[in-house]
């Protein structure tokens, strides 16, 4: 089992984080590429409508898979956290109960959300051309969220234990897999919008089930019998204490991110599109800053569980290095790539320029805020890692505020430029707010804690 773990309770910071993230980067590389494969195939052979149906769920989608992130990323730090202090009962309970609680859980936001699918879609505006195919997709989406939160449950209890290169196989291939099942069954069996959907949740499945198998073989202390299943209500009040606040976070930024879409969609379905695309290559430039935030809160964790404050600090000062060296290579690549990445979307002969351009412009707009955005990542979940439920919320309730002033004034003033920053706005006071935050919180950890 040693062979892939890494114990972050002793070594360089600057080493072990950088090294803990390589395979995390091209993992969450492998999740976006196939996430703008979905987005090509549609735009390329169903259509520019088709593209901003898929597009204009986009707010919806990040509420529910986003839910179950921050849920299973609250769920493993308190694996990490028994891993630094090397205590493997609680271990093997924290992850059946964490198993138990992911179930539940994501049977009822599916049934939920399926549910109020299109009055949801209708109470952003989503434009009538577009609306069937978007409440077709998202709807198989939110039927299939069981297998997202699990695949992200059995991803973040690897990382837990400091094991970063296996999600990186599973991801890559379900990858493949997703891919081939969208040429399939968009070019050869043409079922659209439902087509790329359907890929994405059983290529999930199969990723889901491969971890899990992994798991259970290579990791002794996580193979759970009927008798670890039975129902710790105080270890499942630990669990949702740093689980729960983490979720709702990223629900809260959610519906901040619906906000802005509704505010987008009333400029029809070309501007939709536009966004759309512009916003997939955002998630892949920024992907490092997602990942750097997963890496420090395995840290913080361990640290945590090891009782070492000095630690603590010092891996947060290398991330925040590492994460500056890395805001100015993503800059530039937002420069460099977005206009030649537009065009893989769409069919340039058949397509208006003007929405290659809006999305070219966003791209390049909300570069300039990446400092801040790298600052929320960080912060806030390295926060996360060290048991604060708290901070997360106090992050997503201030994005939420600011993105909702800036989706209802903005546009009225600047139009499409309006839409654009209201996002970026958003990150700029969350991204001050985190790093105070943490100091106030480290502050007290020392207080607790000695080397």
């Amino acid at each position: 089992m040693r062979d892939m773990e890494t114990n972050m309770t002793k070594g360089s910071p600057y080493r072990l984080l950088f090294f803990f993230s390589i395979p995390l980067i091209f993992g969450n590389l492998f999740q976006q590429f196939y996430s703008m494969v979905d987005t090509i195939v549609v735009g390329r052979f169903v259509g520019v409508d088709a593209l901003a149906a898929v597009g204009a769920t986009s707010g919806f989608s990040f509420m529910v898979i986003g839910f179950g992130q921050g849920l299973t990323m609250g769920f493993s730090v308190l694996i990490s956290q028994y891993y630094g202090a090397d205590d493997k009962d609680m271990m093997r309970k924290s992850y059946a109960m964490s198993i138990l609680s992911s179930f539940i859980i994501s049977i009822i936001i599916s049934l939920i959300f399926i549910t109020f699918s299109i009055p949801m879609l209708r109470l952003i505006k989503t434009p009538e051309n577009i609306i069937d195919g978007a409440n077709i997709y998202i709807s198989i989406i939110y039927g299939g969220i069981i297998a997202v939160i699990y695949y992200n449950l059995f991803s973040s209890v690897l990382r837990a234990v400091g094991d970063s290169k296996s999600p990186l196989i599973f991801l890559l291939v379900a990858s493949l897999l997703n891919i081939a099942g969208d040429l399939f069954l968009v070019i050869v069996i043409p079922m659209g919008v439902a087509g790329v959907a359907i890929a994405t949740v059983v290529s999930q499945a199969v990723s889901a089930l491969l971890c899990y198998v992994y798991i259970n073989r290579k990791y002794p202390v996580f193979r759970v019998g009927k008798k670890d299943f039975k129902i710790d209500f105080f270890l499942v009040r630990r669990l949702l204490k740093i689980g729960l606040p983490g979720a709702l976070h990223f629900s809260v930024c959610a519906i901040g991110v619906v906000i802005v879409q509704a505010a987008i969609n009333k400029f029809g379905s070309d501007t939709v599109a536009a966004y759309s695309v512009g916003n997939k290559i955002e998630n892949v430039i920024t992907v490092v800053y997602n990942v750097f935030g997963m890496a420090i809160s395995t840290y913080a964790g361990q640290n945590l569980g090891s009782g070492k404050y000095r630690r603590i600090v010092a891996g947060f000062k290398a991330i925040c290095v590492l994460s500056l060296l890395a805001t100015v290579f993503t800059v530039a690549l937002a420069w460099t790539i977005s206009q030649p990445l537009s065009y893989l979307f769409v069919d340039k002969s058949t397509t208006d320029p003007a929405i290659i351009n809006m999305s070219v412009f966003y791209v390049r707009t909300i570069s300039f805020f990446f400092p801040f955005l790298a600052s929320i990542f960080i912060f806030r979940t390295g926060c996360q890692g060290l048991g604060s439920g708290s901070i997360p919320m106090i992050s997503s309730i201030s994005e939420l505020i600011i993105r909702a002033l800036a989706a209802f004034t903005l546009p009225a003033l600047l139009g499409y430029t309006g839409v654009v920053l209201a996002s970026p706005f958003a990150w700029v006071i969350a991204g001050i707010i985190c790093p105070l935050c943490y100091y106030f919180l480290i502050k007290d950890i020392k207080r607790q804690l000695t080397d």
